[in-house]
């Protein structure tokens, strides 16, 4: 799995992805979002883990945060380097965080490692690790990719939805069967809830990170600024509307550790 993400990653700019318009609503919705739950306290000590390129990592350093990040891919983690920030990067994977002990972080940032952990089991076993890292009353956001953007726009729109279904990679009731060859896995939110559950965490709220962005691209990039503007404000207002996030390309799941001894 590891040498797929490498040459993956050697290929695929994620820099550049959060650049763009559609990556932009992404990226402004998980940071308005971050912001919102750090509450000022600059003093705040933020872990990323499955950090790319330090899009948010690198941005959380410059505004004064304590900023640590791991990052499995070496490419990835050469370009976050170059960027001169203070953060403290290393390679690793979500899956064994022993680097660092209990109670650590203030927040911890998971917005990679569940789009290519492809098994129930490392899910729950990367969320606990996230979890054992941060602090009690911390807060930990996870990034998903959801199932019905990938049918929708791979399935229906490119046109694979048969041979898909022929091959086995799409289950009855239309749910990816990813392997790691696929390199991304792609969930319902009943996926995501039982992982929650497996892992013993409280959910504060599940958000559309991109909503319909993903499925607009040519024209987000069409848009002037005052229309793009007016779709960001479109989009902060419904993007905790629980009737459009199953079809985002992406969710992110805000958590909150609690004291398990009450």
């Amino acid at each position: 799995m590891t040498m797929e993400l490498e040459k993956y990653y050697n290929k695929f700019c994620e820099d550049k992805r959060l650049t763009r318009r559609h990556g932009k609503v992404e990226y402004i919705t998980s940071m308005k979002y971050i912001h919102e739950y750090l509450n000022g306290n600059k003093k705040a000590k933020i872990l990323d883990v499955g950090a790319g390129t330090g899009r948010y990592s690198v941005e959380l350093a410059n505004e004064g945060y304590d900023v640590t990040a791991v990052e499995l891919v070496k490419h990835n983690l050469g370009v976050l380097k170059s960027k001169g920030s203070t953060v403290k990067a290393y390679q690793g994977t979500a899956l064994d965080l022993s680097r660092f002990e209990d109670d650590t972080f203030d927040m911890t940032l998971v917005f990679g490692p569940m789009y290519h952990l492809y098994t129930f089991e490392d899910k729950v076993k990367a969320l606990k690790e996230a979890k054992r890292v941060t602090k009690v009353g911390g807060v930990i956001l996870v990034a998903y990719c959801m199932n019905e953007y990938s049918i929708l726009t791979y399935g229906f729109k490119e046109n694979n939805i048969k041979e898909s279904i022929e091959k086995g990679k799409v289950s009855d009731d239309f749910h990816v069967v990813s392997e790691p060859e696929d390199l991304y896995d792609y969930v319902r939110i009943e996926d995501i809830n039982r992982v929650n559950e497996a892992a013993s965490v409280k959910r504060i709220k599940l958000i559309a990170a991109d909503g319909p962005a993903n499925y607009m691209r040519p024209i987000l990039h069409n848009m002037d600024e005052e229309t793009f503007k007016l779709f960001i404000d479109y989009h902060l207002s419904t993007c905790e509307r629980s009737d459009l996030l199953g079809a985002s390309a992406h969710t992110l799941d805000i958590l909150k550790k609690e004291n398990e001894d009450k």
